[in-house]
């Protein structure tokens, strides 16, 4: 199960993109704070979804990993991330959520994710890849042909989602929506747009596409147990354990580096600027990103900045 984490762990991340931001931009709800490895112990609420906090004088930020969708029954947003959301002054996500945001994702994936006229996406596959994508499509309901005009990528998100949407999953239960329904009023900022986002997924060689929907295809049954094993110990705030499940030892440096350590550093970059403007900051985004080698704090830390768990 560990192999289909590595690869499930970024598919999870891009069709929250496509489908939770969408619920987002539709209603929203609630919050999170950032670490120093010198903590005073008793300053750590244990329990409860990670959460921490880097700052300065005049400024403090809070980092919280998000997951893009949740099964209905599941309590998460209070205590320490309650109470760091309402100190906040603006909430950072990935992407910029907003009433013109299921419009603008609809036209910038059909801008990148089609293949080009007369190409189909079984033709991109040799007859062992056709076999096992062809498997998986009957299992979750669609007929083969369903993707055919899509891009490898966009057919592996697609396919990572619909299994547990039919299995409980629900993207109108996901962290951002919550939040974000909780910071109403508050000022809304990003990290990246839409369209760079997308561009991420996008800009993978064909062949990193097709790997990642073949191992999608051949895992598709544990697709729920998998993320089940990851909300547990994400509830529990267990980022180490998080970390093995979602990152550590990624079989496809490729996919790794674009989806995960690149943009990792970039916003490290960001968080370290926006500590030249006082105020307070809740930033919200994939809890991947925050766990394991290469993570948001581990940039952090190489810029030399503190950042100290709070929950």
């Amino acid at each position: 199960m560990r192999t289909i984490a590595r690869h499930f762990g970024l598919a999870i991340a891009g069709a929250g993109l496509l489908l939770a931001n969408t619920a987002c931009a539709q209603q929203q709800s609630a919050p999170a704070p950032v670490p120093d490895a010198q903590a005073p112990a008793e300053e750590v609420e244990l329990g409860g979804p990670a959460l921490w906090k880097l700052g300065d004088e005049d400024t403090t930020i809070y980092l919280f990993g998000t997951v893009h969708a949740l099964p209905n029954d599941v309590e998460w947003f209070n205590g320490s991330l309650a109470e760091a959301l309402a100190q906040s002054d603006a909430v950072v996500t990935e992407i910029l959520v907003d009433d013109d945001l299921p419009t603008e994702m609809q036209t910038i994936v059909m801008e990148k994710g089609l293949l080009p006229p007369g190409t189909q996406l079984r033709s991109l596959m040799d007859e062992k890849q056709r076999v096992i994508y062809e498997a998986a499509m009957l299992k979750i309901g669609m007929q083969p042909g369903s993707f055919a005009p899509f891009e490898p990528w966009y057919a592996g998100m697609m396919m990572s989602m619909i299994p547990l949407l039919q299995q409980g999953y629900a993207p109108e239960q996901g962290v951002e929506k919550v939040l974000l329904g909780a910071a109403e009023g508050k000022q809304r900022l990003a990290l990246e747009t839409i369209d760079e986002q997308i561009g991420v997924f996008d800009g993978l060689p064909q062949e990193t596409q097709i790997k990642f929907l073949i191992d999608t295809a051949e895992n598709v049954d544990q697709l729920k147990p998998m993320l089940d094993a990851m909300v547990a110990e994400w509830l529990e705030g267990d980022a180490e354990e998080l970390a093995k499940l979602m990152n550590d030892g990624m079989s496809d440096d490729v996919l790794a580096e674009a989806l995960l350590f690149r943009r990792n550093q970039a916003w490290a970059v960001w968080l370290n600027k926006r500590l030249e403007e006082p105020g307070t900051v809740f930033v919200a985004v994939g809890a991947g990103h925050l766990a394991g080698k290469k993570s948001v704090q581990e940039w952090l830390k190489a810029e030399g900045l503190e950042v100290s768990r709070v929950q």
